[in-house]
């Protein structure tokens, strides 16, 4: 199907969670509400991230995309146990058979070295990152932003709990030590004549619990419309972040906040760019649902789950 050319995503304005008024906290939670019962996208504002560094980011991006391909290849994620690095094109494929996805990816998680008690147990995607030695300012303005994403998505987890009904403080140990991974993601033209389904990025939803997008201007992004099975565009806001809720959360409230299928086409004739922050969790939360998403005689869809294992799961069907 064709996407629509009307955006129908709400704009939340996320300041009113640092307000120390419970009233205006509180309006937050019902917009989230909204939102995520509804389409299970939102743009989010005012969140203070400086647009500066968002701005360093897709610079030392596309410098990181520039090198030669034997560079890039030097961090390719298989030479990492903890899935950190290069990720070549059509390295994953998303959405189940189609052709790969036409991207080229690096990620990027928290510092752990070798020693590490986590890493030495052999944890999932824990462990050191790959960093590119020809530019030299890459890594601290990574890890600026990854920090920097990382409050901004405990934020809006304690936002997510007042739109439940429950205490701000109700995800506080689900986002203590929270496992997060910042990809930085680099999408060629599509191509005239594509492979039959051939996209940017197939259709999928997102493994964890939020994410936080960052695009560029060439956009490409389009979101499920899940009434009516069309495909609705999402356009780059200025200042804003495109949230979308992800599959945990999905299971925590038993589907009453949707974990939506999203797509890229980029039908720009340029390069995009876009930074996707995924925001997991504490790897050892047991996931269950919340007694509250259920109605009267409903059982829970899915049975418990750690954070770990999901992701785990989850991996293995995109990188099989």
């Amino acid at each position: 199907m064709q996407a629509t050319d009307s955006n129908a995503l709400p704009l939340i304005d996320i300041s009113g969670l640092h307000s120390p008024d419970p009233v205006r906290r509180a309006a937050v939670g019902r917009e989230l509400r909204a939102a995520c019962e509804s389409r299970g996208f939102f743009y989010l504002c005012n969140h203070d991230i400086p647009a500066t560094l968002a701005a360093q980011v897709f610079d030392y991006s596309e410098r990181f995309f520039a090198q030669p391909v034997d560079a890039r290849l030097s961090l390719d994620k298989a030479h990492s146990s903890c899935n950190r690095g290069y990720e070549p094109l059509r390295g994953q494929t998303l959405e189940a058979g189609s052709p790969p996805d036409l991207k080229e990816g690096f990620y990027i998680g928290i510092e752990l070295n070798e020693d590490d008690p986590r890493v030495r147990r052999g944890k999932f995607n824990h462990g050191p990152n790959q960093w590119p030695a020809e530019l030299p300012g890459f890594r601290p303005t990574m890890e600026a932003y990854f920090s920097a994403c990382h409050a901004l998505g405990a934020l809006v987890m304690r936002g997510l709990a007042l739109s439940l009904d429950l205490p701000e403080d109700h995800f506080d140990d689900f986002t203590a030590d929270a496992s997060a991974t910042l990809r930085l993601l680099h999408y060629p033209p599509q191509p005239p004549n594509p492979e039959p389904g051939e996209k940017g990025c197939g259709a999928h939803t997102d493994f964890g619990a939020i994410t936080l997008l960052l695009q560029d201007e060439a956009g490409g992004l389009q979101v499920r419309d899940t009434e009516t099975g069309d495909w609705i565009d999402a356009p780059p806001v200025p200042g804003a972040y495109v949230v979308n809720i992800g599959d945990l959360i999905a299971r925590w409230t038993n589907t009453r906040y949707r974990s939506t299928e999203h797509r890229v086409i980029n039908a720009s004739g340029r390069e995009r760019y876009s930074v996707p922050f995924f925001f997991t969790g504490n790897p050892d939360y047991l996931v269950e649902c919340l007694p509250n998403c259920l109605a009267p005689g409903d059982a829970p869809r899915f049975p418990p789950v750690t954070v770990e294992q999901h992701i785990a799961e989850c991996y293995r069907r995109t990188y099989a």
